[in-house]
């Protein structure tokens, strides 16, 4: 399995079950057309629907590859295939925008999508909506290069361990 392949399985496994352990609740409920109207609101503001947009292409780019595996050959063909599937299945995924908006609209009642609405809206929700990326990246790096140095110390406390228990290093 190539990097590739992985990160797109990843990719895809995250977000099947994501939908599936969200998808529970959203049956039990039936919510109103005003906090489906208001939850679509804030999955646009949020930029919520983007995390599903390479689903489509993810999926696409799997078949494709899985094919060209299984001939080399077939490179070209199979790309062209895949680009004209990209455009086929690309209003599907309005499907993923309405069951999203659901799933919202499923765990806040229509007083709190108003209200997390507003917030979103009001100057420091829209600040947050800049933010929040630039935040979660920071972090992130910071976590990356933490654990770096964790790890270098995590080794050098293992080596140190294991050279008392008599083993050369």
């Amino acid at each position: 399995m190539t990097v590739l392949q992985a990160s797109w399985r990843s990719v895809r496994l995250t977000v099947v079950a994501a939908v599936l352990v969200l998808s529970g609740p959203a049956l039990a409920q039936q919510p109103s057309q005003a906090a489906l109207k208001t939850a679509a609101e804030i999955t646009k503001l949020t930029g919520a629907n983007e995390l599903f947009a390479p689903l489509i292409p993810g999926v696409i780019e799997q078949a494709r590859l899985f094919f060209v595996q299984q001939d080399p050959t077939m490179t070209n063909d199979a790309t062209e295939v895949a680009n004209q599937l990209r455009k086929d299945f690309e209003p599907r995924l309005q499907e993923v925008y309405s069951k999203v908006t659901e799933i919202y609209a499923s765990h806040f009642t229509e007083q709190e999508l108003k209200d997390i609405l507003a917030f979103y809206t009001s100057p420091a929700g829209k600040k947050l909506l800049v933010e929040q990326p630039k935040v979660v990246d920071e972090s992130l790096k910071f976590a990356q290069e933490w654990s770096a140095t964790l790890s270098d110390e995590v080794i050098g406390k293992m080596r140190e361990g294991l050279k008392k228990k008599g083993h050369k290093l």
